[in-house]
Protein backbone atom coordinates (compact mmCIF):
# COMPACT_ATOMS: atom_id res chain seq x y z
CA UNK A 1 0.00 0.00 0.00
CA UNK A 2 0.97 3.67 -0.79
CA UNK A 3 -0.32 7.10 0.55
CA UNK A 4 -1.79 9.11 -1.80
CA UNK A 5 -0.62 12.70 -1.94
CA UNK A 6 -2.68 15.66 -1.43
CA UNK A 7 -4.29 17.73 -0.91
CA UNK A 8 -5.00 19.28 -4.21
CA UNK A 9 -7.31 21.77 -5.93
CA UNK A 10 -8.26 22.14 -9.43
CA UNK A 11 -8.07 26.01 -10.22
CA UNK A 12 -10.88 25.77 -13.15
CA UNK A 13 -13.52 26.98 -11.23
CA UNK A 14 -11.80 29.38 -9.28
CA UNK A 15 -9.87 31.46 -12.08
CA UNK A 16 -11.23 35.00 -12.99
CA UNK A 17 -10.32 38.58 -14.05
CA UNK A 18 -9.68 39.33 -10.83
CA UNK A 19 -6.21 39.14 -8.46
CA UNK A 20 -5.82 36.52 -6.94
CA UNK A 21 -7.44 34.51 -9.35
CA UNK A 22 -6.15 35.58 -12.65
CA UNK A 23 -2.65 34.36 -12.64
CA UNK A 24 -0.82 31.54 -12.34
CA UNK A 25 1.17 33.10 -9.43
CA UNK A 26 -1.09 34.81 -7.69
CA UNK A 27 -3.92 32.21 -7.78
CA UNK A 28 -1.16 29.82 -6.23
CA UNK A 29 0.12 31.80 -3.65
CA UNK A 30 -3.81 32.32 -2.57
CA UNK A 31 -4.08 27.98 -2.32
CA UNK A 32 -0.84 27.54 -0.67
CA UNK A 33 -2.15 29.77 1.77
CA UNK A 34 -5.38 27.23 2.46
CA UNK A 35 -3.32 24.68 2.69
CA UNK A 36 -3.06 23.05 -0.90
CA UNK A 37 -0.19 21.54 -2.05
CA UNK A 38 -0.85 21.25 -5.29
CA UNK A 39 -2.59 22.46 -8.12
CA UNK A 40 -4.58 21.23 -10.95
CA UNK A 41 -4.04 22.99 -13.96
CA UNK A 42 -6.57 23.60 -16.65
CA UNK A 43 -5.14 24.06 -19.66
CA UNK A 44 -7.63 26.13 -21.83
CA UNK A 45 -7.49 29.05 -19.52
CA UNK A 46 -4.69 31.19 -20.78
CA UNK A 47 -4.13 33.26 -17.75
CA UNK A 48 -2.71 30.39 -15.94
CA UNK A 49 -1.10 28.43 -19.06
CA UNK A 50 0.49 28.55 -22.67
CA UNK A 51 -0.13 24.65 -23.85
CA UNK A 52 1.41 25.16 -26.85
CA UNK A 53 4.53 26.47 -25.59
CA UNK A 54 4.68 23.88 -23.01
CA UNK A 55 4.87 21.06 -25.87
CA UNK A 56 7.29 23.06 -27.39
CA UNK A 57 9.49 24.21 -24.21
CA UNK A 58 10.77 22.51 -21.34
CA UNK A 59 12.63 25.69 -20.11
CA UNK A 60 9.06 27.07 -20.11
CA UNK A 61 8.12 24.20 -18.10
CA UNK A 62 10.69 24.86 -15.89
CA UNK A 63 9.64 28.34 -15.71
CA UNK A 64 5.88 27.20 -14.92
CA UNK A 65 7.06 24.75 -11.83
CA UNK A 66 9.57 27.15 -10.32
CA UNK A 67 6.33 29.89 -10.08
CA UNK A 68 4.69 27.35 -7.96
CA UNK A 69 7.77 26.01 -5.80
CA UNK A 70 8.21 29.42 -4.28
CA UNK A 71 4.81 28.70 -2.82
CA UNK A 72 5.25 25.09 -2.05
CA UNK A 73 3.04 23.78 -4.97
CA UNK A 74 3.18 21.09 -7.49
CA UNK A 75 1.37 20.23 -10.38
CA UNK A 76 -0.74 17.64 -9.71
CA UNK A 77 -2.26 17.15 -13.45
CA UNK A 78 -2.93 19.43 -16.31
CA UNK A 79 -6.19 19.10 -17.50
CA UNK A 80 -7.76 19.21 -21.41
CA UNK A 81 -11.80 18.85 -20.26
CA UNK A 82 -13.07 21.08 -23.09
CA UNK A 83 -10.89 20.29 -25.68
CA UNK A 84 -11.27 16.16 -25.25
CA UNK A 85 -15.22 17.47 -25.38
CA UNK A 86 -14.55 18.62 -28.99
CA UNK A 87 -12.76 15.07 -29.95
CA UNK A 88 -16.47 13.95 -30.65
CA UNK A 89 -19.42 15.77 -31.16
CA UNK A 90 -22.88 15.08 -31.90
CA UNK A 91 -24.09 17.64 -34.68
CA UNK A 92 -27.26 18.78 -31.92
CA UNK A 93 -24.33 20.11 -29.75
CA UNK A 94 -22.16 21.65 -32.15
CA UNK A 95 -23.46 25.84 -31.66
CA UNK A 96 -23.41 24.76 -28.01
CA UNK A 97 -19.64 23.41 -27.84
CA UNK A 98 -18.33 26.16 -30.47
CA UNK A 99 -17.70 28.40 -27.67
CA UNK A 100 -15.11 25.62 -25.99
CA UNK A 101 -12.88 26.35 -28.85
CA UNK A 102 -11.25 29.49 -31.08
CA UNK A 103 -13.39 31.37 -33.05
CA UNK A 104 -11.70 30.30 -36.12
CA UNK A 105 -12.98 27.23 -36.01
CA UNK A 106 -16.35 27.76 -35.35
CA UNK A 107 -19.76 26.28 -37.50
CA UNK A 108 -17.02 24.04 -38.96
CA UNK A 109 -17.11 20.88 -37.00
CA UNK A 110 -14.28 19.50 -38.82
CA UNK A 111 -11.82 21.90 -38.12
CA UNK A 112 -12.70 21.80 -34.59
CA UNK A 113 -12.26 18.60 -34.02
CA UNK A 114 -8.88 18.36 -35.83
CA UNK A 115 -7.33 21.34 -33.78
CA UNK A 116 -8.66 19.81 -30.32
CA UNK A 117 -7.01 16.49 -31.21
CA UNK A 118 -3.97 18.73 -31.58
CA UNK A 119 -4.17 20.14 -28.28
CA UNK A 120 -4.52 16.27 -26.76
CA UNK A 121 -1.08 15.81 -28.76
CA UNK A 122 -0.03 19.31 -26.73
CA UNK A 123 -1.03 17.96 -23.77
CA UNK A 124 0.54 14.46 -23.89
CA UNK A 125 4.11 16.22 -24.92
CA UNK A 126 3.32 19.15 -22.16
CA UNK A 127 2.79 16.48 -19.59
CA UNK A 128 5.93 14.80 -20.17
CA UNK A 129 8.09 17.89 -20.09
CA UNK A 130 7.05 19.10 -16.46
CA UNK A 131 7.33 15.72 -15.06
CA UNK A 132 3.40 14.34 -14.72
CA UNK A 133 2.42 10.97 -15.20
CA UNK A 134 -1.04 11.61 -15.28
CA UNK A 135 -3.91 13.70 -17.51
CA UNK A 136 -7.49 14.60 -16.98
CA UNK A 137 -9.64 15.20 -19.85
CA UNK A 138 -13.43 14.12 -21.12
CA UNK A 139 -13.97 11.34 -24.34
CA UNK A 140 -16.80 13.40 -25.87
CA UNK A 141 -20.37 12.06 -26.90
CA UNK A 142 -21.61 10.66 -30.45
CA UNK A 143 -24.29 8.37 -28.65
CA UNK A 144 -25.40 10.59 -25.81
CA UNK A 145 -28.59 12.09 -27.43
CA UNK A 146 -29.80 8.15 -27.78
CA UNK A 147 -28.85 7.55 -23.94
CA UNK A 148 -32.25 6.80 -23.58
CA UNK A 149 -34.04 3.52 -25.47
CA UNK A 150 -37.00 5.92 -26.75
CA UNK A 151 -37.46 5.88 -29.60
CA UNK A 152 -36.15 2.35 -29.63
CA UNK A 153 -32.74 2.67 -30.89
CA UNK A 154 -31.69 0.92 -34.49
CA UNK A 155 -29.57 -1.93 -34.01
CA UNK A 156 -26.07 -0.98 -34.52
CA UNK A 157 -26.20 2.29 -33.36
CA UNK A 158 -24.13 2.42 -30.40
CA UNK A 159 -21.33 -0.16 -31.59
CA UNK A 160 -20.99 2.14 -34.49
CA UNK A 161 -20.99 5.31 -31.89
CA UNK A 162 -18.28 3.59 -30.10
CA UNK A 163 -16.47 2.32 -32.68
CA UNK A 164 -16.03 5.88 -34.32
CA UNK A 165 -15.16 7.46 -30.64
CA UNK A 166 -12.63 4.80 -30.29
CA UNK A 167 -10.97 5.13 -33.98
CA UNK A 168 -10.73 8.72 -32.51
CA UNK A 169 -8.72 8.28 -29.72
CA UNK A 170 -6.71 5.44 -30.55
CA UNK A 171 -4.11 7.76 -32.23
CA UNK A 172 -4.40 10.35 -29.91
CA UNK A 173 -3.57 7.70 -26.79
CA UNK A 174 -0.61 6.30 -28.84
CA UNK A 175 0.88 10.04 -28.86
CA UNK A 176 0.30 9.43 -24.59
CA UNK A 177 1.95 6.33 -24.84
CA UNK A 178 5.13 7.54 -26.96
CA UNK A 179 5.25 10.40 -23.65
CA UNK A 180 5.18 8.03 -21.36
CA UNK A 181 1.76 9.31 -19.30
CA UNK A 182 -1.56 7.85 -18.67
CA UNK A 183 -4.97 9.95 -20.62
CA UNK A 184 -7.48 9.93 -17.93
CA UNK A 185 -10.68 10.08 -18.69
CA UNK A 186 -13.46 11.96 -16.80
CA UNK A 187 -16.72 9.08 -16.47
CA UNK A 188 -19.47 11.82 -16.23
CA UNK A 189 -23.08 12.76 -17.68
CA UNK A 190 -23.20 13.96 -21.03
CA UNK A 191 -20.09 11.99 -22.18
CA UNK A 192 -20.35 8.80 -23.89
CA UNK A 193 -17.99 7.29 -21.38
CA UNK A 194 -20.66 7.76 -18.47
CA UNK A 195 -19.98 4.88 -16.28
CA UNK A 196 -18.41 1.78 -15.87
CA UNK A 197 -20.36 -0.54 -18.90
CA UNK A 198 -19.58 2.68 -21.61
CA UNK A 199 -15.86 2.64 -20.29
CA UNK A 200 -15.57 -1.00 -20.67
CA UNK A 201 -16.93 -1.13 -24.33
CA UNK A 202 -14.55 2.10 -25.45
CA UNK A 203 -11.45 -0.27 -23.91
CA UNK A 204 -12.67 -3.43 -25.47
CA UNK A 205 -12.97 -1.74 -28.59
CA UNK A 206 -8.96 -0.04 -27.76
CA UNK A 207 -7.94 -3.80 -27.21
CA UNK A 208 -6.99 -2.66 -23.24
CA UNK A 209 -4.82 0.17 -24.58
CA UNK A 210 -2.66 0.68 -21.77
CA UNK A 211 -2.79 4.50 -21.82
CA UNK A 212 -6.75 4.14 -21.50
CA UNK A 213 -7.50 5.17 -17.69
CA UNK A 214 -10.01 7.24 -15.44
CA UNK A 215 -10.15 9.73 -13.47
CA UNK A 216 -12.40 8.66 -10.65
CA UNK A 217 -15.14 11.36 -9.63
CA UNK A 218 -17.84 9.68 -6.81
CA UNK A 219 -20.47 12.93 -7.70
CA UNK A 220 -21.43 12.01 -10.75
CA UNK A 221 -22.07 8.54 -9.52
CA UNK A 222 -24.11 9.70 -6.86
CA UNK A 223 -26.20 11.01 -9.40
CA UNK A 224 -26.28 8.16 -11.17
CA UNK A 225 -26.85 6.12 -8.44
CA UNK A 226 -24.35 3.90 -9.34
CA UNK A 227 -22.23 1.74 -6.55
CA UNK A 228 -18.86 3.79 -6.50
CA UNK A 229 -17.62 1.61 -4.20
CA UNK A 230 -17.66 -1.34 -6.06
CA UNK A 231 -16.64 0.89 -9.13
CA UNK A 232 -13.15 0.87 -7.18
CA UNK A 233 -13.18 -2.86 -6.49
CA UNK A 234 -14.03 -3.20 -10.62
CA UNK A 235 -11.89 -0.28 -12.25
CA UNK A 236 -8.95 -0.06 -9.42
CA UNK A 237 -5.96 -0.97 -12.27
CA UNK A 238 -7.41 2.16 -14.78
CA UNK A 239 -7.82 4.70 -11.41
CA UNK A 240 -4.60 7.19 -12.13
CA UNK A 241 -6.97 10.18 -10.63
CA UNK A 242 -9.25 11.20 -8.18
CA UNK A 243 -11.41 14.31 -7.80
CA UNK A 244 -12.40 14.99 -4.29
CA UNK A 245 -16.25 16.21 -5.45
CA UNK A 246 -19.22 15.75 -2.70
CA UNK A 247 -23.05 14.87 -4.30
CA UNK A 248 -26.34 14.35 -2.92
CA UNK A 249 -29.47 12.80 -4.26
CA UNK A 250 -32.79 13.59 -2.91
CA UNK A 251 -35.45 11.87 -4.62
CA UNK A 252 -38.81 12.80 -4.32
CA UNK A 253 -42.42 12.33 -5.68
CA UNK A 254 -41.81 15.49 -8.34
CA UNK A 255 -38.74 14.44 -9.86
CA UNK A 256 -35.70 12.04 -9.57
CA UNK A 257 -32.61 11.23 -11.50
CA UNK A 258 -33.71 12.92 -14.59
CA UNK A 259 -33.98 16.44 -12.79
CA UNK A 260 -37.12 17.41 -14.57
CA UNK A 261 -35.59 20.07 -16.10
CA UNK A 262 -35.24 22.19 -12.86
CA UNK A 263 -32.35 24.38 -12.38
CA UNK A 264 -29.12 22.89 -10.01
CA UNK A 265 -30.54 24.46 -7.02
CA UNK A 266 -33.39 22.62 -7.44
CA UNK A 267 -32.65 19.14 -8.87
CA UNK A 268 -32.90 15.84 -6.69
CA UNK A 269 -29.15 15.17 -7.77
CA UNK A 270 -26.82 17.87 -7.21
CA UNK A 271 -23.48 18.83 -6.70
CA UNK A 272 -21.96 19.71 -2.54
CA UNK A 273 -19.10 21.43 -1.03
CA UNK A 274 -17.03 19.05 0.46
CA UNK A 275 -18.63 16.84 3.43
CA UNK A 276 -22.00 18.36 2.72
CA UNK A 277 -23.16 15.96 0.98
CA UNK A 278 -23.88 11.92 0.91
CA UNK A 279 -20.32 10.77 -0.61
CA UNK A 280 -18.79 8.15 1.80
CA UNK A 281 -15.11 9.59 1.44
CA UNK A 282 -13.98 7.59 4.33
CA UNK A 283 -14.96 4.41 2.44
CA UNK A 284 -13.36 5.79 -0.53
CA UNK A 285 -10.06 7.02 0.91
CA UNK A 286 -9.61 3.44 2.75
CA UNK A 287 -10.37 1.42 -0.70
CA UNK A 288 -8.03 3.51 -2.92
CA UNK A 289 -5.60 3.26 -0.61
CA UNK A 290 -6.07 -0.61 -0.02
CA UNK A 291 -5.30 -0.96 -3.86
CA UNK A 292 -1.99 1.17 -3.87
CA UNK A 293 -3.32 4.44 -5.25
CA UNK A 294 -0.56 7.22 -4.64
CA UNK A 295 -1.49 9.69 -6.97
CA UNK A 296 -3.06 13.27 -6.04
CA UNK A 297 -6.58 13.93 -4.22
CA UNK A 298 -7.79 17.08 -5.77
CA UNK A 299 -10.46 19.05 -4.68
CA UNK A 300 -13.37 19.81 -7.20
CA UNK A 301 -15.59 22.26 -6.45
CA UNK A 302 -19.02 22.55 -7.30
CA UNK A 303 -21.78 23.85 -5.36
CA UNK A 304 -25.19 25.94 -6.22
CA UNK A 305 -25.38 26.91 -2.43
CA UNK A 306 -22.09 27.36 -0.86
CA UNK A 307 -19.60 30.52 -1.82
CA UNK A 308 -16.22 29.12 -3.43
CA UNK A 309 -14.17 31.02 -1.00
CA UNK A 310 -15.52 29.17 1.90
CA UNK A 311 -15.41 25.64 -0.19
CA UNK A 312 -11.80 26.81 -1.10
CA UNK A 313 -11.16 27.05 2.62
CA UNK A 314 -12.81 24.14 3.89
CA UNK A 315 -11.38 22.01 1.35
CA UNK A 316 -7.88 21.29 1.91
CA UNK A 317 -8.22 20.44 5.97
CA UNK A 318 -11.48 17.97 4.87
CA UNK A 319 -8.93 15.94 2.23
CA UNK A 320 -5.81 16.25 4.64
CA UNK A 321 -8.47 14.63 6.95
CA UNK A 322 -9.16 11.82 5.06
CA UNK A 323 -5.75 10.83 3.22
CA UNK A 324 -4.53 7.79 4.70
CA UNK A 325 -1.22 7.10 6.06
CA UNK A 326 -0.84 4.04 4.52
CA UNK A 327 0.55 0.96 6.78
CA UNK A 328 4.20 -0.08 6.79
CA UNK A 329 3.65 -2.79 8.93
CA UNK A 330 1.03 -5.62 10.22
CA UNK A 331 -0.90 -4.67 12.95
CA UNK A 332 0.11 -8.34 14.38
CA UNK A 333 3.71 -8.02 13.38
CA UNK A 334 4.66 -8.36 17.30
CA UNK A 335 3.53 -12.20 17.34
CA UNK A 336 5.41 -12.84 14.26
CA UNK A 337 7.58 -15.76 14.61
CA UNK A 338 10.86 -17.08 12.29
CA UNK A 339 10.00 -19.58 9.25
CA UNK A 340 10.59 -23.10 10.31
CA UNK A 341 9.85 -25.05 7.67
CA UNK A 342 10.15 -28.26 9.32
CA UNK A 343 7.79 -26.70 11.92
CA UNK A 344 4.94 -25.80 9.30
CA UNK A 345 5.18 -29.55 8.25
CA UNK A 346 4.32 -30.48 11.93
CA UNK A 347 1.93 -28.03 11.95
CA UNK A 348 0.07 -29.71 9.05
CA UNK A 349 0.69 -33.18 9.99
CA UNK A 350 2.39 -33.70 6.79
CA UNK A 351 5.05 -35.42 8.64
CA UNK A 352 2.91 -38.46 10.27
CA UNK A 353 2.26 -38.84 6.14
CA UNK A 354 6.11 -39.65 5.75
Amino acid sequence: MRTMKGPGIFLAQFAGDAAPFNSLAAISQWAAGLGYKGVQIPTWDARFFDLKLAAESPMYCDEVRGVLAQNGLQITELSTHLQGQLVAVHPAYDSLFDSFAPKSVHGDPAARRAWATQQLHFAAKASKNLQLNSHATFSGSLAWPYIYPWPQRPHGLVEAAFEELANRWKPILDVFDENGVDACFEAHAGEDLHDGASFEMFLDLLNGHPRCNLLFDPSHFVLQQLDYLEYIDLYHSRIKMFHVKDAEFNPSGRQGVYGGFQSWLNRAGRFRSLGDGQVDFGGIFSKLTQYGYNGWAVMEWECCIKSSDQGAIEGAPFIARHIIQAAERSFDDFADASVDKSAIRRMLGLNQEE
